[in-house]
């Protein structure tokens, strides 16, 4: 079954109301009744939040890049760093909140900053584990830009571990995927993880 996936805030009708419907019988088997005044409106609330936090599955990263392409001699770092990253986690559907910081070294050519951001957002909208998410970003620029290396450190808090399970509000998962010259020379990647520290 093609799922239509939500671009912005525009949202594929039939697909809401198949997801409405489940929700619906979601708050029964929890012990709700979802005819009541607060709840007759959350099937299809939830539908449309779902849709919102899975529309990176409708965008393609490379498109993303390769829209905003440019030549430029320019051989030494870029950093987009405290990018704002909310994603899903996979395993208990709720979210993880943090920050990206991304960097690459151009050979050549170099992308839009904002599309960096971009990128980063449209892997973050989908079911994700965080150690996937940092490689998919790393990959995408990598494979897009061919620059002469990518680096990736994602900081983000788990709500599925800080309210259920262990419960540990204060704990920070790290993430980090380097490729290149960030894999190969510790000065640069050294360089690139003091910056992220400022």
């Amino acid at each position: 079954m093609t799922m239509a996936y939500a671009r912005d805030d525009r949202f594929d009708e039939e697909t809401t109301a198949k997801i409405a419907a489940h929700y619906k019988e979601i708050l029964r088997l929890l012990g709700e009744n979802p005819e009541r005044e607060g709840l007759l409106k959350t099937p299809e609330r939830v539908a449309k939040a779902l849709q919102f936090l899975t529309k990176g599955y409708g965008q393609d990263g490379a498109e993303i890049l390769s829209g905003a392409l440019f030549r430029e001699d320019y051989s030494q770092m870029v950093l987009v760093k405290d990018i704002d990253l909310y994603s899903t986690c996979e395993h208990h559907v709720m979210p993880f909140i943090g920050k990206a910081h991304v960097a690459y070294i151009p050979d050549g050519t170099i992308t839009g900053i904002s599309k960096i951001a971009r990128v980063v957002e449209t892997y973050a909208r989908r079911l994700q584990v965080q150690e996937r998410l940092t490689m998919q970003i790393r990959d995408c620029i990598q494979k897009t830009l061919n620059p002469l290396g990518v680096a990736v450190v994602i900081e983000a808090a788990h709500t599925c571990m800080q309210i259920r399970g262990v419960e540990k509000a204060n704990a920070v998962t790290v993430t980090s995927a380097f490729s290149g010259v960030f894999l190969k020379d510790e000065r640069t990647r050294n360089e690139f993880l003091n910056l992220i520290r400022r």
